[in-house]
């Protein structure tokens, strides 16, 4: 039985691969809920320090939601509409906005609706030469659900988001990196690899501080500035009676390579 999200763990990187590489990877509710599932797992492997998605076979990071399946859901209701599609999909992607380790977006393909709002909830993103991005959902009648009326005028602006959300046209990856939406753009091959490279250097650091650093801009950047602060010093008022901040005082007095705890 294929399963629909795949996960292997690389050293200290959970590789998450969207698996329906005959359906462009598409978001269907067990691929949604699984994703869920596996970020619970791997938020409580104190092994793992960052989490990489990418998706399955040559053609798409992800097509978006699951169309036949999310029809049915509509046909039966606004309420059940809601709860089974739109609430389930804003889940996952608030769940990847606010993930306390790193997760890096490579993106290998079509990246067009729910696809294209992971992209954008993703704390970082790669993307292949070939990808290609899209808010097409108004091409089916209906606005964004996953977050992506919020998420994309935060990164590229109001009116440059408010061009992709109500003409759905498809766009390549130099104008994903132009809009904020991606950090790089890599031959196809190179991917991974990048992706893995990025990672390592996140890792190199405290996951603590990590995760202080995360939480610091996710809950801070709609927030004024003067409530942004707050939360900044919050956050490192929360590191510092931690082990991992003595160790790196220590060890840049010392000259020498931090070895970080977690603690």
């Amino acid at each position: 039985m294929q399963t629909n999200v795949l996960y292997e763990k690389i050293g200290r990187v959970a590789l998450l691969t969207l698996n329906r590489p005959e359906k462009l990877n598409a978001l269907d509710y067990a691929t949604n809920d699984r994703l869920l599932s596996l970020l619970d797992e791997v938020e409580a492997d104190d092994e793992i320090g960052a989490v990489i998605l990418t998706g399955a076979g040559e053609r798409a990071f992800s097509a978006g939601g699951d169309i036949h399946e999310f029809t049915q859901s509509i046909r039966r209701g606004t309420e059940e509409a809601v709860r089974e599609f739109c609430r389930r999909g804003q889940r996952m992607t608030a769940r990847f906005e606010a993930f306390p380790k790193p997760v890096i977006a490579a993106v290998n393909g079509i990246a067009f609706g729910g696809g294209c709002e992971i992209t954008e909830s993703a704390h970082l993103a790669i993307a292949s030469d070939t990808a290609i991005f899209a808010k097409p959902e108004i091409n089916i009648g209906i606005p964004p659900t996953f977050g992506g009326t919020q998420r994309l005028p935060r990164l590229a602006g109001r009116k440059r988001a408010l061009e992709l959300l109500l003409t759905g046209d498809t766009f390549g990856p130099e104008r994903a990196y132009e809009l904020g939406l991606v950090n790089k753009v890599v031959p196809g091959e190179e991917l991974l690899p990048a992706a893995f490279d990025l990672a390592e250097r996140i890792l190199r650091h405290s996951p603590l501080a990590a995760a202080r650093i995360i939480t610091a801009v996710t809950r801070g950047i709609n927030a004024t500035i003067a409530e942004g602060l707050l939360i900044e010093r919050e956050q490192f008022a929360r590191m510092c009676p931690t082990a991992d901040v003595l160790e790196g005082l220590d060890a840049w007095i010392a000259r020498r390579t931090p070895t970080y705890l977690g603690r």
